[in-house]
This record gives C-alpha cells, sequence and structure tokens, in this order.
C-alpha cells in the first residue's frame, strides 16, 4: 500500500516508519482471533500496532501490550495507539519477545510472525528483518509462548499455508495443541495461502474446527464471508 497511513473505521495506522505495512495477513488475524474472554492480550512483533489496536477495540475490558524489536516501528506503533480511542489501556514497548518478560501471564498472545526463508529475502534490510525466520525463528516464537501464555491461554497466529505442518509440530512440543483452523483462499478454487491458527495449552476441550474463507470474488471484490469478518473495522 502506498499511502503512509491506512483509515479504518475507529482509528488510523501510520506505517511509514515500518517494515512491515498494513496488510491482509493482519487484518485477517485481528478480526478472526476469538477474544471474547481475554482480558491480558500480547501482540508479538506488533510492526504498525495494526493486530493491536484491533484487539483493544474487540476486546473492550482488556489490557494490551505489544512488543516490536525495530525502534522506529515501535516509535510510530506507539504514537498510533497514543492517538487512538484506546490509548489508556494499549502499551506498546521496544524488545525482543526472547527478552521479554511480563509480571502477568498473559491469556491471548497474537502474532503475525516472519516467515520469510534465508534464501528468499525481500530486498530492503529493514523488511527482511521484520519477515525473516533468521531473525526470529519459529522455535523462538514458540518458545516465548509458551513462557508467556497463561494456563489456559490461547495462541493466535497467522501462516502461510507451506509453514502449517511443521509449526503444528513445533507447538506439540510445548504442549500447544492446534484448536481452530481458518484455511485462507484468495478466490474460490484456489489452494489456500494461509492458514488462521488458533492453540491452547494442553489438550483442547473439544475436536479440531476447520473452516474456510475466501477473500475476493471473480471480479476482486470482497466477499461477503470477508466482508462480515473485516466489518467492524474497514471503511
Amino acid at each position: 500500500m502506498g499511502s503512509p497511513s491506512f483509515r479504518f473505521k475507529q482509528f488510523e495506522i501510520w506505517h511509514d516508519h515500518c517494515a512491515q505495512k498494513v496488510g491482509t495477513d493482519g487484518v485477517l488475524l485481528g478480526a478472526w482471533a476469538d477474544l471474547k474472554q481475554s482480558k491480558h492480550i500480547l501482540d508479538v512483533g506488533t510492526g504498525s500496532g495494526l493486530i493491536a489496536l484491533m484487539a483493544a477495540q474487540r476486546a473492550s475490558e482488556a489490557e494490551v501490550v505489544g512488543i516490536e524489536i525495530d525502534p522506529d516501528a515501535a516509535r510510530q506503533a506507539s504514537e498510533n495507539a497514543q492517538r487512538s480511542p484506546f490509548s489508556e489501556r494499549i502499551t506498546i514497548t521496544q524488545s525482543d519477545v526472547r527478552d521479554f518478560h511480563s509480571p502477568l501471564a498473559f491469556d491471548c498472545i497474537l502474532s503475525n510472525p516472519p516467515f520469510f526463508t534465508e534464501e528468499s529475502r525481500p530486498p530492503v534490510s529493514e523488511r527482511a528483518i521484520a519477515r525473516n525466520t533468521a531473525t526470529l525463528t519459529f522455535v523462538e516464537l514458540i518458545a516465548a509462548v509458551g513462557r508467556l501464555l497463561a494456563d489456559e491461554g490461547c495462541f493466535h497466529v497467522v501462516l502461510p499455508s507451506s509453514a502449517v505442518p511443521g509449526f503444528v509440530a513445533l507447538c506439540l512440543e510445548r504442549n500447544l495443541h492446534l484448536e481452530r483452523q481458518c484455511l485462507v483462499s484468495t478466490v474460490a478454487g484456489k489452494a489456500p495461502k494461509r492458514s488462521l491458527l488458533t492453540f491452547v495449552s494442553g489438550i483442547p476441550s473439544s475436536p479440531l474446527l476447520v473452516e474456510q474463507l475466501v477473500l475476493q470474488t471473480p471480479d476482486g471484490r470482497r466477499t461477503e464471508a470477508y466482508q462480515r469478518l473485516a466489518s467492524s473495522f474497514y471503511l
């Protein structure tokens, strides 16, 4: 997106100082994750603060913390949060999640993590830092989640479909079990390119729920399902 900012219904995100711009993955995760019981929410790799602000809008009584390793992005995320209607409930911290500690466990952790491999680095170095698994590996992310998540908490993440099997296996090693999955296709009939995943600590209380979401109609408009999901955010 070429604009330095993106306007949603209740807040505006400036992202001109962030390697990772506002994008569909973040919007999908922020709108799809189940936040009904959440009181303490952590957004790992908050970037511009998009998912943190979406979480604050949806969970009106929750305290939200966004952590971001890049100083410029953390500064801009903090400015976005301060300008929002939820400023009193959002804290942005410039930190590496591997070094981050909290006096309270989080009942909800969200992340749109880096997923490019070393061989497919984007050409811009800051963007590479934001999206490259060499900077924060899945093993390190999952270890941090296991350390920071409350006993009955949920971990919500968006991943490319190809990364899902390995990620699920790594989560199992930390006693994080897949409870819910949404397979996201750009258009009907195409293989899913993304998956939205919810993990819970310990054995899930119900069988795995698998959903499907198609984003675009044949003429390029948002589908009714996507419109419904994001109706509280998109203008």
